[in-house]
């Protein structure tokens, strides 16, 4: 038998709020489609599956509830669901630690205030002063829906001069989607992409009134297929750590270690920093870049 093509998530229209019910719903599905039942210790007995992946009542099986409860589940009707099903859930579904917490927060979301999600973040000034005295070391400071809030000389000269841009242009969605010279410069340049869309995943289910999140992920979705390709597999992550190899304009291909750091006062706010290996070619780069000071700028756009 043919497998039947799901149906496409449209993107919230720009300035709305996203479906949470849509969102519950295709996140478990999409979950659901990625395991075999091999990969959960079940017999498949049939070469052709309907639908990729387990299907409901395999799923509702191994999470030990009935066929109809998951089925009104994945439907988007978390109202009632108990912490404990999330959990035989999640397990069932083998869900990361992160997948785990959006899942909670699309089925039982936490009652906010009118308002908060609109408002401007701001960076402490204590904040400002320790990303200025961090020589050598480039560091920048990241808020909700991706917006870099503020950053220190050494991430100018590695990743270009922020303060030229206007402020909602100052955005790692919108640099990596829709600046090719973004492009060029992260040599892994689909995983960046990855992780970005991941984050504003994660964010989306915190905060989907956020209607400044909802007008950025529908211009994106219009403006980049990567984007749309992304966003629909309802991937999610947190920020942590790891390494980004650059290929800069001027001193060529970095590797970089970062380390990313929520902030105690603002769990929304991120400190992300990033180093050298000492005595690799790439700490002699970013030696080179802090002696060059203001002119070691990414090249200028077109």
């Amino acid at each position: 038998m043919d497998v039947q093509p799901e149906p496409v998530q449209q993107p919230a229209e720009a300035g709305g709020a996203l479906d949470r019910r849509a969102e519950l719903s295709e996140f478990l599905r999409t979950r659901r489609a990625r395991l075999k039942p091999e990969d959960v210790g079940l017999p498949d007995f049939g070469r052709h599956r309907r639908v990729p992946g387990l299907r409901r009542e395999e799923l509702a099986q191994l999470a030990g509830v009935s066929v109809a409860y998951y089925t009104r589940l994945e439907q988007g009707n978390g109202r009632n669901v108990s912490a404990e099903v999330l959990d035989s859930i999640a397990r069932a579904l083998r869900l990361t630690d992160a997948e785990h917490a959006h899942l909670t927060h699309l089925a039982k979301p936490k009652q906010h205030k009118k308002k908060p999600t609109a408002r401007t973040q701001q960076v402490r000034g204590a904040l400002r002063q320790l990303l200025d005295g961090m020589e050598g070391i480039p560091a920048y400071i990241t808020g909700r829906r991706t917006d870099i809030l503020a950053w220190n000389r050494m991430a100018a000269a590695v990743f270009g001069d922020w303060s030229e841009l206007p402020a909602q242009e100052r955005n790692w969605a919108r640099l990596v989607f829709l600046r090719p010279d973004y492009r060029e410069l992260f040599v892994d340049w689909d995983q960046k992409a990855t992780d970005i869309v991941s984050y504003l995943r994660m964010d989306a289910g915190c905060h989907p009134d956020d209607p400044r999140l909802s007008a950025l992920v529908g211009e994106l979705s219009v403006k980049s297929g990567d984007f749309r390709r992304l966003w629909a597999t309802h991937d999610v992550k947190e920020k942590s750590h790891g390494t980004k190899h650059l290929r800069h304009p001027l001193v060529g291909n970095l590797t970089l270690s970062f380390e990313s750091f929520n902030l105690i006062d603002d769990i929304e706010q991120n400190l992300i920093t990033y180093h050298a290996e000492p005595g690799s070619p790439s700490a002699e780069a970013l030696r080179l870049l802090a002696s060059w000071g203001a002119d070691a700028t990414r090249v200028p756009q077109a």
